[in-house]
C-alpha cells in the first residue's frame, strides 16, 4: 500500500490543541482518529444516502460517455474520499469497461485512506493514496497533480459542502486542464428544512470531542440553520457544542480549560437548491456543466463539470 504524506500526524496534533484553543475544530478533525472514523462510518452506512448511492449508480449506467475524452488509461483523483466506497461504484465500472486505471484517494485521515486503498486494491486497481487536506489551496493543487491531464476529479459525500463553497470552488477549477472532468454531488435544500439522518449528524459532530474524553453529560451539541446570502439558495447548518460546568479537555499536546457556556464550533455542512449549485459551478467557478443526475428522492444531485 503506497501513500505519500503531505500532512503528518505531527502537524495534526499540535494543530487539534491549537484549535480547542480557539474553539474552532476544522473538517479534518471529524475523520481522525478511531472514535470520528466509527461515527463517519456508522453515518455513511446511514439508508438515508440510499439516493445518493443511486445518483453514482447511475453513472456508471453511462460509462461509455463518460470515458469518450480519455485513452486507455484513465487517472482517477478523489477529492476527501473518505473509505472510497462511493468511488468504487464507480471505478468497479470503469475498470470493466477495459480501461487502466490509477486511482489516488486523498483524505486527512489515515485510517479512511488505508481502506479507500485497501478497497481499491481488492479491485486490482493501481492505487496511491494521498494524506492531505483538500481545506489548504496548497494541498489541493499538489493532490490534483498527481497524474497528468486528461484526468477524472472526484468529489463525493457533499464534500463541497464541508467547506466555504464559494472560495472552495474556485480553487478546484483552478486545478481543471484540458479535458479534465470534475464529478461531485451535493446535498439539495429540502424546502421544509429537513435534514437526513439528524441522530447521525449529531454523533459526527460530537465524536473528535468525545474522542478527548468529553461526555455527552458535560454540555450540548446545537446546530443552527441560516441563509448565506452570498448566493440565492444556499443553506449552512453549523454545529456547536455548550458545555454545560468548565471543562478540562485532555489534548495530545496539553489540557485546555473551557468554562461553562462557551461555544466550541463543530462542523457545519451546506446545502443547495439546483439553482445555487448552477451559479456556484458556473458563475463563480467558470465551469461548464455536462450532465447531472438528481436522485430520486430529490435530497442529492451529481454534476459533471469541465473548464
Amino acid at each position: 500500500m503506497k501513500i505519500d504524506v503531505v500532512l503528518t500526524e505531527a502537524e495534526i496534533v499540535q494543530e487539534l490543541t491549537e484549535a480547542v484553543e480557539a474553539r474552532d475544530l476544522p473538517e479534518k478533525f471529524f475523520y481522525w482518529g478511531p472514535l470520528p472514523v466509527r461515527a463517519w462510518l456508522a453515518r455513511a452506512a446511514d439508508p438515508a444516502f440510499g439516493g445518493l448511492r443511486r445518483c453514482w449508480k447511475e453513472l456508471a449506467s453511462k460509462t461509455k460517455w463518460l470515458l469518450e475524452p480519455y485513452a486507455e488509461r484513465l487517472p482517477v483523483i478523489s477529492l476527501g474520499a473518505g473509505d472510497g466506497a462511493t468511488d468504487r461504484l464507480l471505478l468497479d465500472v470503469v475498470q470493466y469497461a477495459g480501461r487502466e486505471l490509477k486511482y489516488y484517494p486523498v483524505d486527512a485521515s489515515q485510517a479512511l485512506l488505508e481502506m479507500a486503498c485497501a478497497g481499491a486494491e481488492d479491485l486490482d486497481i493501481e492505487t496511491a493514496g494521498i494524506k492531505a487536506d483538500i481545506s489548504s489551496p496548497m494541498h489541493l493543487v499538489f493532490a490534483s497533480d498527481a497524474a497528468e491531464s486528461p484526468k477524472l476529479l472526484l468529489m463525493s459525500g457533499n464534500t463541497l459542502g464541508g467547506f466555504d463553497p464559494l472560495d472552495h470552488i474556485k480553487h478546484m477549477a483552478q486545478c481543471l486542464h484540458g479535458d479534465d472532468r470534475l464529478i461531485l454531488d451535493a446535498e439539495i435544500y429540502q424546502t421544509n428544512g429537513s435534514a437526513p439522518h439528524p441522530d447521525a449528524l449529531r454523533r459526527f459532530a460530537f465524536a473528535p470531542l468525545a474522542a478527548l474524553g468529553v461526555s455527552v453529560d458535560d454540555g450540548e451539541v446545537r446546530f443552527e440553520d441560516k441563509r448565506d446570502k452570498t448566493i440565492a439558495g444556499l443553506h449552512v447548518t453549523a454545529a456547536h457544542f455548550r458545555p454545560d460546568r468548565d471543562l478540562r479537555i485532555a489534548t495530545p499536546d496539553r489540557e485546555v480549560l473551557v468554562e461553562r457556556g462557551e461555544h466550541i464550533d463543530l462542523n457545519f455542512g451546506y446545502r443547495f437548491t439546483a439553482e445555487a449549485l448552477h451559479a456556484l459551478l458556473v458563475e463563480r467557478g467558470g465551469l461548464r456543466i455536462l450532465e447531472e443526475i438528481p436522485s430520486p428522492d430529490g435530497r442529492y444531485l451529481l454534476v459533471v463539470c469541465s473548464r
